[in-house]
């Protein structure tokens, strides 16, 4: 410690009083964090030395963007940006129009360093702030970067970043929708050679999320709403410990949106075009009984992909069949519902519909018990071609739609249904893409896109 005491500044108190700390430090904890705050320090130093080097490099002025004359310099100006090392500041040389054009001052070092006109936070204290907003509250990710970066957030700055890159992760995806609505084919993802020929699942569901009553108003009724929320990925085997073959989900890409079924189709269509849908060897659709989700596997997915519909949401209608019919509450009802439930698995729906069908031939039928059988039947009728469960695991393809449910669990719940949360329209729209971004591997990509914002 003497030499590293001996070959940093010793003006700085800042530094001394970090090595102090770093020597008094007892235990591991203590000295790992008396030098990360060092840390901080030392590379402030090394920060301001480059970047006062390059202040007082000669500045090639460029023409006005108004008149085209050259702009002449004013002198240096200082400049400040709260970063994840502090709040840097510098002094650099700023330019006007000689013929005073309204143009403001141009820094052309600010230009050079990636530093927008009116930016107060760094690039990188951004984007930190908006992955923890990813996974926790806004004040909790502001709190978090505090104690990381040594520097002040406030929540509403971190509300304000997720809104920037929010809306960055909208445009992008309004660009690639206007060109596949325009006939033209986006680029499939890469695949590894064994993910390119395994089969392609898709699901879909929907899940709700409390919002305000009112924009900015916190009191008053919660309004409940349903996120569309699609899943795809990749299906491969994989052997357990004891030699059990299961099937497990590879290359998971999600998508959602808060909408109708409408606003939610083209955005599954081109999540799957990506995936390769045109090109896999074997595509499912898996879902539950609603209408509008199936109605988006005839209009789009029929032709490219088997449905299936999820067995255990069969099995629970069943069951409301075999309680309007022999009485919930009693042991003729249990026992026809495992065997009806254990023919419906294992390759014999149409036993099942036939039972149903000879139960709604009986004269005394009550006709509330009726009414139920009735639309039991009428909807494992409808779903005929999308119940031969045996045949599907037979072939390895999921008959569950559990894939779907833990991705609204992961993507929707986790994040926007905590204790209390009711969500603004605008906060919701604009973490959701992160939240997208994040799990579908474009993240990064979302802080290259355009300039940095307050």
């Amino acid at each position: 410690m003497l030499c590293l005491s001996d070959s940093i500044r010793q003006d700085d108190l800042c530094v001394q009083h970090g090595l102090r700390a770093v020597e008094q430090a007892q235990t591991l904890t203590e000295l790992l964090l008396a030098a990360w705050s060092l840390a901080r320090v030392l590379a402030m130093h090394v920060v301001e030395s480059v970047r006062a080097q390059r202040a007082q490099r000669p500045t090639s002025w460029p023409p006005c963007p108004g008149c085209g004359k050259r702009l002449r310099s004013k002198g240096f100006v200082k400049r400040e940006v709260t970063s994840l090392l502090g709040v840097i500041q510098w002094q650099r040389r700023v330019g006007r129009c000689p013929k005073g054009c309204d143009i403001g001052q141009i820094a052309p070092l600010d230009e050079a360093l990636g530093v927008q006109p009116h930016q107060r936070s760094s690039a990188e204290l951004q984007y930190l702030g908006c992955t923890l907003a990813v996974f926790v509250p806004f004040a909790t990710a502001a709190r978090l970067l505090r104690w990381y970066s040594a520097t002040s957030v406030s929540p509403r700055a971190v509300w304000a970043w997720v809104q920037a890159a929010g809306k960055r992760a909208i445009a992008e995806l309004q660009t690639q929708l206007d060109e596949v609505a325009r006939g033209e084919q986006p680029v499939p993802e890469r695949l590894e050679a064994d993910l390119a020929i395994a089969p392609l699942a898709i699901g879909a569901d929907g899940v709700m999320v409390p919002f305000r009553p009112q924009a900015g108003q916190t009191r008053g009724k919660t309004r409940w709403h349903e996120i569309k929320v699609g899943i795809l990925a990749r299906l491969g085997q994989h052997r357990t410990r004891t030699g059990q073959r299961v099937t497990r989900l590879y290359h998971r890409r999600l998508v959602a949106v808060w909408g109708d079924i409408d606003t939610f189709k083209p955005r599954l269509w081109l999540a799957a075009l990506r995936q390769g849908l045109l090109s896999a060897s074997e595509v499912v659709w898996l879902s539950d009984g609603g209408r509008g989700l199936w109605r988006l596997y005839d209009e789009r997915f029929a032709a490219h992909a088997r449905g299936i519909l999820d067995f255990y949401h069969a099995a629970q209608n069943v069951w409301k069949g075999a309680a309007a019919w022999r009485d919930g509450r009693t042991t003729q009802a249990r026992r026809w519902f495992g065997w009806a439930r254990h023919r419906l698995r294992h390759s014999a729906p149409d036993g099942v519909l036939g039972d149903l069908a000879e139960a709604l031939e009986v004269e005394t039928l009550p006709d509330h018990a009726r009414e139920t059988l009735v639309k039991v039947y009428e909807y494992l009728e409808r779903h005929r071609d999308h119940i031969d469960y045996a045949t599907y695991k037979a072939l390895g393809l999921p008959i569950g739609s559990g894939m779907v449910e833990s991705a609204c669990k992961w993507l929707i719940q986790q994040r926007c249904k905590g204790v209390g949360m009711r969500w603004s329209e605008t906060g919701f729209d604009h973490l959701l893409p992160l939240r997208l971004a994040w799990v579908n591997g474009s993240f990064d990509a979302l802080f290259q896109l355009g300039p940095c914002t307050n």
